[in-house]
């Protein structure tokens, strides 16, 4: 189904992202994914010939069914057959509570069960091992460069690198939080940085001496190699990109695939296990739950309890591999 309706144009849906966007303050991405859902329902029900404004108020549990039915036979994960069912649902709560529509059709609907993983956590060794790579793989990249200007730039990425991964681990914070930073979100004397997390909601995330002392070089080195670009205008994000601008997510997925490999780690570890990492091993180390929860910005205290699932397993194989009774 390549096709894609014509959504933006239909009321109903206008009316909902202006909600999410105004009341429920949703990020860009997340406005996205709704409208995303939104138009493969359409397709699904309607076809692709179908035209707004939609007629939301015929839509029964049938439809809905419908809808489900659909991505499990394309043998979606109960992640994503989920996560399209949450969204259905709260359009549908959206048009009932204004009246629009006479019931909500997904209300009732049970959503597949998922697959409980627990979070992937490298050991405090193997984070050691991950941080000092970028210095490492920076030195003998620069050892080999003779030019001045390339040389200027890998001096910059290798502090920049150490101190991506010195933030990530000291602050747990996620991917998109640390792209998105610029120099006013850093009180170094404070050893905090703000944060803007999901829901555009803010927090202070407080970091460690190694953190700060990597970041206040990486910052010194990015004033160094912008007169390299060409265009240079406005204050330069935190961590910049080999164009001068801001890194994405994605840029910070495949640097530290290099790191993960010169750290001897299973290459394809994402970024985000620097954040599974850092909420155990501080819950490791007797902090309560309720501070894991605010340092990680979770919303729901039962997200971040997670993590008490990863030290018990923990707990338990220590005890199998050392209780002289434990077989």
């Amino acid at each position: 189904m390549s096709s894609k309706p014509d959504i933006a144009t239909d009321p109903m849906v206008e009316q909902f992202s202006r909600y999410l966007d105004g009341e429920r303050n949703a990020s860009a991405h997340t406005i996205s994914s709704y409208l995303i859902d939104l138009r493969q329902f359409i397709l699904t029900t309607w076809g692709v010939d179908a035209r707004p404004p939609y007629p939301w108020d015929s839509v029964d549990k049938f439809a809905a069914r419908k809808f489900i039915v659909r991505f499990q036979k394309e043998e979606s994960a109960a992640t994503t057959v989920g996560r399209k069912v949450s969204s259905l649902r709260s359009f549908f709560k959206f048009l009932s509570r204004d009246h629009q529509v006479p019931h909500n059709p997904f209300a009732g609907l049970i959503s597949p069960k998922r697959k409980k993983y627990l979070p992937q956590v490298l050991t405090v060794q193997e984070v050691v091992r991950l941080l000092e790579a970028p210095r490492q793989v920076g030195a003998a990249a620069i050892k080999n460069e003779t030019d001045a200007a390339k040389r200027l730039w890998l001096d910059y990425a290798m502090a920049r690198d150490t101190a991506i991964m010195e933030v990530l681990y000291s602050s747990g914070m996620r991917i998109s939080e640390l792209t998105g930073l610029v120099e006013d979100n850093f009180d170094v004397l404070s050893g905090v940085i703000k944060v803007r997390g999901k829901g555009k909601k803010e927090r202070l995330c407080p970091i460690g001496g190694p953190a700060i002392k990597a970041l206040g070089a990486a910052l010194a080195k990015r004033s160094e190699v912008m007169p390299l670009f060409r265009k240079n205008t406005g204050r330069p994000p935190a961590f910049v990109g080999h164009t001068g601008g801001r890194l994405t997510p994605r840029s910070v997925e495949r640097l530290m695939k290099r790191y993960l490999i010169r750290a001897g780690l299973n290459p394809n570890i994402s970024p985000h296990a620097l954040r599974h990492s850092f909420a155990t091993h501080l819950l490791d180390a007797g902090a309560d739950l309720r501070s894991v929860q605010e340092l990680l910005g979770h919303s729901s205290l039962s997200t971040t309890q997670i993590y008490t699932h990863v030290t018990i397993e923990r707990l338990k194989k220590v005890y199998e591999d050392t209780h002289p009774r434990a077989g």
